[in-house]
Parts: structure tokens; sequence; C-alpha cells
């Protein structure tokens, strides 16, 4: 009897163990749960994508003057990244049977690349607030910042550095400055899924999906590079507004924003990453299929949804009007 006793716990341990696997498994193969979980997804990347758009519309009316500063068009990107998440979502399992499978990949990982992109432009814009509160000139900030971007794509796909950085040259503004790097990045991605297309070979699939998960020779990646950039630059923030007399207004409450943005961004690009390296090797982690809807459930909750609400809500308030202070755009 007594031994009996003693087997109990670890017997019940086992069918907790045990029974909570067969209720994953269970949803994981439930169609229904499937389209309700990708449902979800839709929602909620619908509503992020409207916050954005409010947000945008509201700082244009307050500042209609100075055009598309880099404050709008963060807030454009995320409009348009989310809300073409959800648009895959809802329709996820049309996505699913799209011929040929190269759509899939291109419709999946786009928003990948402008999720990367929306976040790098805040990096940016972290610098550029850095060195003017620094009174130093700006000028040379934006191409240094597409430089060191494109650096990290010739390490992952070898495009050849000076057709970046000469396209930076004839750029004007923030479109020219994101086009010359994209249109590398676009060209050397269509490529690889042209290639992918006419012999769909796992090894290029792989890397079709490192391309922005997450691993390179040189052990780098566009995930942790972002991670980086926003310990970088919101960590030379912080410091400055640390430096500031104790009186100075709103010290306390900007502190409070750096610090937490830079602390959410960090890790999430950090996971994405880490994410993205187990997606590309284990099937049993991989996203990119219909019947692991919880792991795609918390993946993009935690990488993208939560991120981009909080990041939001942080950054919630609009400059100031004209005619009551100085403001200087950021472009």
């Amino acid at each position: 009897m007594a031994r009996t006793e003693m087997v109990a716990p670890s017997a019940v341990a086992a069918y907790v163990l045990k029974d909570s696997s067969s209720w994953w498994d269970q949803i994981d193969e439930s169609p229904l749960w499937q389209n309700r979980i990708f449902h979800v997804l839709a929602v909620l990347y619908g509503i992020v994508a409207a916050v954005a758009v409010v947000q945008l519309v509201r700082i244009q009316l307050r500042v209609p003057e100075y055009g598309w500063t880099t404050q709008k068009v963060f807030h454009f990107l995320n409009f348009v990244v989310n809300g073409v998440r959800s648009i895959v979502f809802i329709f996820r399992r049309d996505v699913q049977k799209l011929q040929p499978e190269i759509l899939q990949h291109i419709l999946l990982d786009m928003p990948s690349l402008a999720f990367f992109t929306t976040y790098a432009l805040l990096v940016l814009f972290w610098a550029e607030i850095y060195y003017q509160a620094r009174a130093v000139s700006t000028d040379g900030l934006r191409p240094s910042f597409y430089t060191i971007n494109a650096v990290v794509y010739v390490v992952q796909v070898k495009i050849p550095l000076h057709s970046s950085t000469s396209c930076n040259r004839k750029g004007e503004g923030w479109i020219g400055s994101l086009t010359c790097e994209h249109i590398a990045m676009f060209l050397n991605r269509i490529v690889l899924w042209l290639i992918i297309w006419w012999k769909p070979i796992r090894l290029l699939i792989i890397l079709s999906k490192m391309f922005f998960a997450g691993s390179s020779v040189l052990d780098t990646s566009v995930s942790l590079f972002a991670a980086l950039g926003f310990l970088l630059y919101g960590g030379r923030l912080f410091l400055m507004l640390q430096r500031f007399p104790v009186e100075s207004k709103g010290r306390r409450k900007k502190l409070q924003e750096v610090g937490y943005v830079t602390t959410i961004c960090f890790s999430c690009f950090l996971v994405r990453c880490i994410m993205m390296c187990f997606n590309a090797f284990d099937k049993a982690a991989d996203l990119d299929v219909l019947n692991h809807p919880v792991l795609n459930f918390i993946y993009y909750l935690l990488v993208e949804i939560l991120p981009s609400s909080l990041v939001l809500f942080i950054l919630r308030k609009l400059p100031p009007k004209r005619g009551i202070t100085q403001y200087h755009p950021i472009r």
C-alpha cells in the first residue's frame, strides 16, 4: 500500500503532462480552432492597424505643414504591416492553398520585412533626436545609418556594397533613402523566390526564411542588428536624459518612455531572432503551416502585436502645435 502511495504522485504528474500535450495537439489538428485562432489574430492586427492610422491622422492634423516626417512614416508603416497581417490571417486557409508555393512565402514574408523597416525607422528617429539635442549636425546620419543596413544585407545575400551607397547619393529625403536599400534587397529576395519557384529545394527554403529570421555566415541577423540598434541609440538617449537637471520639465516621463520602448523592442527582436532560427531548422516550430495555430498565436502575439501595441501607446503623445512652441521636424 505504501508503495502505491509513493508511485501515485508521479503517475498523476505524467498524466497531467500527457493531458496537456493532448490538449495542445487537439487544438492544432482542429480546423475549427485553427480558424478561430487565425481570426483572433486578424482582429488583433486590425485593431493595431486602426490605432496606427488614427494616430497618423491626428499627427497630420496637428502639424500638416511639415509633410512626411519620420514620425508619420513610422505610424504609416505600422498601419501597413498590421493591416496586411490582418488580411493574411483572415484568408489564412486560402493563402495556404496558393500555388505556386512561392506565393505563400511572399505573402507571409513581406510583412516581416516591413516590420523590420518600421522599427529601423524608430531607431533612426531616436538617433536624430539624440544628435539634434546635442547640437550636432545630422546631415551624415541618415546615409551612415542606411550604409550600416546595407552592410547587414551584404553579409547575408552578397549584394555589392557600392550599388547601395551609390543609390543613397541619388535619393532625396526619406523616400530616396528607403528606396535605395530596398531595391537591392527586393531584387535579391525576388531572385531567391524565383529559384525556389523553379526548384523548391529544402535548403533554399531555409535560406529564404533565414533572410529575415535569423542567421548568417558571420552569426549575425537582421533581427539581432535591430535589437542592438535599439540598445545603442536607446541607451544613448536614456543616458543623455539622465544627465539633464532634475527639475527639467518632462525628464522623468521621457526617461520612462525611452527605457520602456528600448526594453520592449530589444526583447521583441531578440526573441524573434531566436524563434525564427528554430523555425528554420525544426519542423515542430514551423510557423508557416495551418496545423500550428497555438504556436502562431503565441509567436505573433509576443513579437509583433504586443510590442507594436505597447510602443504605439507609449509614443501616443502628439507633437506640439507650431503656435505654442517651436517644433523641429525630423525628416
